[in-house]
């Protein structure tokens, strides 16, 4: 384990985690932790999509990731003013998100930065555009527009303006709203921390108090620690402890954990063997043999652990679970069918998930903790 070897008390009697995460280990009672997560792919954009979609890469189809199932699944019941797939900041680009459903299912990547003194999606405000500015610029571009006076009430053109329209109502009207962290007390932005990740955590609860359906927070520079592993854990889990562990509380007083499901996970885990050799000087690599996933609210019970991994963390002991199983229990929580039949554009057969078809391994759904 390396220089970080030290585990502390949870909340939960019997349930110990690392020692950089010592505010999530005083909400332990609110999360889950499956310790036996493996799928055994050590590609970033396989695994990503391993993980995402519950489907093995590499088949004939590109299937949509689970933000873009629940827009297609959720969408008909949403009428908030934002879209129902959003991720902060941008777009993992490890694959298509939205598959072959299509662009209407595409994540909207909010840019910017939320812990700038204003965060305004895609960043205007930060870049000195105001709403004045916009209008005046939405104006012009309207005046010298001449393309689209030809082809008026052509359904391409409607359906353009249309979304132009749309895209105007989210940076210049209500919606914005959501994203103007301001509107805060300083003392809970303090509380989620005054960093990047921190203020994504609060921009989040603020999205799902806006009804939004599917919310990805990411992790600015990510985790791929093939070196100086051990600095790089010092400086970041601490703001995921305190980030993460400030959106269960504050979605729980608020009382809308039950409603909200969170789930916090990699495409893979690192290796157990640390590599202490140039150029990597204490690092750790891809693995997917083994790994951990926290899930919360939405159904779950808190103060579980679902499996285990040997004593090097090297391979599954007890319990193991597969992409397809954790997806799998996140749609039935969620009340969406993962048999059901997705409209693929060539007419072929699709499915939300189809382990038998394909092949995939399964050792069953989480029902431990559901």
């Amino acid at each position: 384990m390396g220089e970080l070897d030290r585990a502390i008390p949870t909340n939960v009697p019997g349930i110990q985690i690392g020692s950089l995460f010592p505010k999530l280990a005083m909400q332990a009672d609110k999360y889950s932790l499956i310790r036996s997560m493996t799928h055994g792919n050590n590609g970033h954009e396989t695994a990503a999509y391993l993980m995402q979609t519950g489907h093995l890469p590499g088949g004939r189809l590109a299937y949509p990731s689970a933000g873009a199932i629940f827009t297609f699944f959720k969408k008909a019941r949403y009428q908030g003013l934002l879209p129902p797939y959003i991720v902060m900041l941008q777009a993992a680009g490890r694959f298509s998100e939205e598959g072959f459903l299509g662009p209407a299912y595409k994540p909207f990547a909010t840019g910017g930065d939320p812990n700038a003194p204003r965060f305004e999606v895609q960043g205007i405000v930060n870049r000195g555009i105001d709403d004045g500015r916009q209008k005046a610029r939405r104006e012009l571009a309207d005046e010298i527009d001449r393309l689209g006076y030809g082809f008026a009430g052509l359904p391409e053109m409607d359906s353009a303006a249309k979304a132009k329209q749309k895209a105007y109502g989210l940076i210049l009207g209500s919606g914005k709203e959501v994203f103007n962290l301001d509107n805060e007390p300083s003392e809970l932005r303090d509380r989620y921390g005054r960093n990047t990740f921190g203020q994504e955590c609060l921009a989040a609860r603020r999205m799902v108090e806006a009804g939004v359906p599917y919310i990805t927070i990411s992790f600015p520079g990510g985790w791929d620690t093939h070196s100086n592993h051990f600095a790089t854990m010092r400086r970041q889990c601490p703001m995921l402890d305190q980030g993460l562990a400030a959106l269960i509380a504050d979605l729980s007083d608020r009382k809308l954990l039950d409603t909200t499901l969170v789930w916090c996970t990699g495409e893979f885990g690192r290796t157990p063997k640390i590599s202490w050799e140039p150029p990597w000087n204490g690092g750790r690599h891809h693995y997917g043999n083994v790994f951990t996933v926290l899930v919360a609210g939405g159904g779950f019970k808190g103060g579980r652990i679902v499996g285990s991994s040997d004593e090097k963390g090297a391979e599954v002991k007890e319990r193991p679970v597969y992409p397809v199983d954790l997806l799998g229990s996140i749609y039935l929580l969620a009340g969406i069918d993962a048999t059901a039949k997705l409209p693929h554009p060539w007419g072929l057969d699709a499915y939300v998930l189809d382990a038998e078809n394909e092949g995939m391994k399964s050792a069953g759904m989480l029902g431990e903790i559901m």
